[in-house]
């Protein structure tokens, strides 16, 4: 220890003078006190330029890797025969049956054929603009589901190329687009050399519209929102077999990636995509 006394100039002797404390540090200036790895998971507040940069972007690629997968013609054919032989020893291989009767109504199977043909894209690009406007909190985790359920389907185009119920050899489904000459289906017409006939497992018609209506369901408020939110995949079920697009279980295989997307999007962001919280939380800055 020190002297904790000093000799004046007199010669006597005095306290000394106090030491000062040493120097408390400055308090630490606000931020983000998260780990990088929770920084990442965050939401983040979306940005509409990137957003409709990646919706493009991501569109364009999944049409180019889908329309690239071999047209295996003979193998696409013989996977249709094996999925309705499937579904007769099931008791559901009733989709000739809807085909058929559907059909028989001039004015409802051409409602059917647009109705296919366009909300497919409509009502999903709608529900994103609902998400970024009104939910911004939610929109990153909920678009992951969309994105990443497209992406593994691209896995189903490739391991296991089908053909579609109309486009079936040994049976007699209609291709409703056809007979009716309306602009319902790019595998359909002259338009049919721009897209992948055999690509119908899995239906991203089922995957996005379920998408839509459980997005709808779960954050819409108002009654009738939550209804529309119920019945549009249910009828999106009805349009894909009645247009012989699709197989019952092509459905199923929709069902099946999106609950890949779902599960996917519950790892990342800790939680279901509908129970994040609705605006993005502001992270402190330093000053």
């Amino acid at each position: 220890m020190g002297d904790t006394t000093v000799r004046t100039l007199e010669g006597r002797e005095a306290p000394a003078p106090p030491v000062d404390s040493p120097i408390e540090p400055a308090p630490a200036r606000p931020a983000d006190s998260r780990t990088v790895w929770e920084r990442m998971r965050a939401p983040r507040h979306p940005r509409i330029w990137f957003e409709i940069l990646l919706i493009a972007v991501s569109y364009w690629t999944y049409s180019l890797i889908r329309n690239a997968v071999p047209e295996q013609k003979t193998e696409a054919l013989r996977n249709a025969d094996w999925i309705w032989r499937a579904e007769q020893s099931l008791g559901i291989a009733v989709e000739k049956s809807v085909n058929h009767a559907v059909d028989s109504v001039t004015w409802l199977i051409v409602g059917m054929n647009y109705y296919y043909a366009t909300l497919h894209f409509i009502v999903t690009i709608g529900v994103l603009v609902w998400l970024y406007r009104w939910h911004p909190g939610r929109y990153a985790a909920t678009r992951l589901v969309l994105f990443s359920t497209t992406g593994i389907a691209l896995l189903g185009y490739y391991l296991y190329p089908l053909a579609p119920p109309r486009l079936m050899t040994s049976e007699n489904f209609i291709d409703t687009v056809l007979v009716h000459h309306t602009w319902g289906s790019m595998a359909s017409g002259d338009l049919k050399n721009m897209s992948n006939q055999y690509a119908a497992m899995p239906s991203m018609h089922i995957g996005w519209s379920l998408w839509c209506g459980l997005t709808i369901y779960a954050l819409a408020k108002a009654p009738w929102a939550k209804i529309l939110g119920f019945l549009y995949p249910a009828a999106t079920l009805v349009v894909i077999v009645a247009t012989a697009n699709h197989f019952w279980l092509d459905a199923v295989g929709g069902m099946v990636c999106l609950a890949f997307g779902y599960t996917l999007a519950y790892v990342w962001y800790g939680g279901v995509p509908h129970r994040l919280p609705r605006h993005v939380a502001a992270v402190p800055h330093a000053p």
